[in-house]
């Protein structure tokens, strides 16, 4: 059968000539019985478009994470380790993720009780709420009115000893209707994103670097940031900001010497851009919630100095500073009509570039709704690809 690809169904509020090239629907394949010609197909199709998805799909948990593994042959391992995330229990992950027992790389997600599924034979899932994690917080009134938040701008990574994965995929399950939401931003801006319930909230890296004036692109091309050792469990007590991009600076995280033994080897230093293996394009890569400092690189040999911020080179080790500097790189990025908000049915299989679209979960369900999904990501092979030579010349 012949691989057909559509744009994606992009919802009135999207910039339609911003988004003309991100994502695709998928057509007359199968996703779990593809041919080593038809996955070159989709491989290079999600390089270029960032999303991909497919309807109507019946997926075993070992066909998702042979679709997964295609993508890295010699990844083994789920993105956080296998059987990693429910035994962290001062991890934030910990309440969301129940792996499936005979396929570990592949978790169960969602909302409410699921009873005698793959191998488990109850499984109470909690869809992640903006309350558990963010500073401030929507009235119940306001939410009885359907407004909601973005949770968490993130890329799927452990963000300590494991490489992030290149690849994550979604299927859906079970998925409760219900009237949409409104995703309001509450950073000042008045911006709100009208969304189907339980939306997943994707962005385009390469967009939130095409859109930074010349003095942050050359930040962006010189910088790296490191994260904080054991990331997930650093944040725990701290607060998100309201919009989900990125941590409030309150003291609040778990300090170094508190957390569960950690190596300076194992610490996760990345370059802000990523390099697509297909196009070259560079993606605005960061997990602005992990992020303990930002290092800069001088300008290259020749390049202009005036009106360059760091032109000698930086090593920021304020949070507020960093987080305030990666927040304003970020933050248009984000904006409504540059998010596609997927609308959910039941046998939609999602893959997207997790080295190039950031994500987020977005709203809330009643108790009695009950919602599962199976995600799969591998921990890389590799480390992510920066900017080389000639993209630093450029952009600098």
């Amino acid at each position: 059968m012949a691989v057909e690809v559509v744009p994606l169904p992009l919802p009135p509020s999207a910039d339609k000539s911003m988004l003309a090239d991100f994502g695709r629907e998928v057509k007359g394949v199968n996703p779990g019985t593809l041919t080593p010609e038809q996955f070159k197909e989709i491989e290079q199709l999600l390089y270029e478009h960032s999303v991909l998805f497919f309807r109507n799909v019946d997926l075993t948990p070992e066909q998702q994470y042979t679709l997964n593994k295609a993508f890295d042959p010699t990844a083994e391992s789920y993105g956080h380790g296998n059987n990693k995330t429910e035994g962290a229990t001062k991890s934030i992950l910990h309440p969301y993720l129940k792996t499936i027992p005979r396929v570990p790389q592949v978790q169960l997600i969602g909302h409410g009780t699921v009873l005698d599924h793959e191998g488990l034979a109850s499984a109470q899932l909690k869809h992640a709420s903006h309350k558990s994690f963010h500073k401030t917080h929507l009235s119940p009134a306001d939410e009885a009115a359907g407004a909601t938040r973005f949770y968490r701008w993130h890329m799927d990574a452990a963000l300590y000893d494991l490489a992030p994965p290149r690849v994550t995929t979604l299927y859906a399950l079970r998925i409760p209707r219900g009237p949409p939401q409104v995703c309001r931003y509450d950073d000042g801006t008045g911006a709100v994103l009208p969304v189907p319930l339980g939306t997943t909230a994707f962005v385009s890296g390469t967009i939130m670097f095409a859109l930074l004036p010349a003095e942050l692109k050359s930040i962006a091309v010189r910088g790296r940031v490191r994260y904080a050792p054991h990331p997930y469990q650093w944040m725990t007590p701290a607060h998100a900001r309201a919009d989900g991009l990125g941590m409030e600076t309150e003291g609040l995280e778990v300090p170094l010497d508190a957390l569960p033994e950690w190596e300076e080897a194992k610490v996760k230093v990345c370059p802000l851009l990523w390099k697509n293996p297909a196009t070259e394009e560079l993606h605005f890569q960061v997990h602005p919630c992990g992020v303990s400092e930002l290092l800069i690189d001088p300008l290259p040999e020749g390049a202009k100095r005036e009106g360059a911020l760091y032109p000698d080179g930086a090593h920021l080790t304020d949070l507020k500073e960093v987080r305030d500097l990666l927040y304003k790189m970020q933050r248009p990025g984000i904006a409504p009509g540059l998010v596609y908000p997927h609308d959910w049915r039941e046998k939609d299989l999602v893959l997207f570039h997790n080295r190039g679209v950031l994500h987020s979960i977005v709203g809330a369900f009643r108790d009695d709704q009950v919602r599962a999904l199976h995600q799969c990501n591998l921990a890389a092979s590799d480390d992510p690809a920066g900017p080389d030579a000639d993209d630093v010349k450029k952009w600098a």
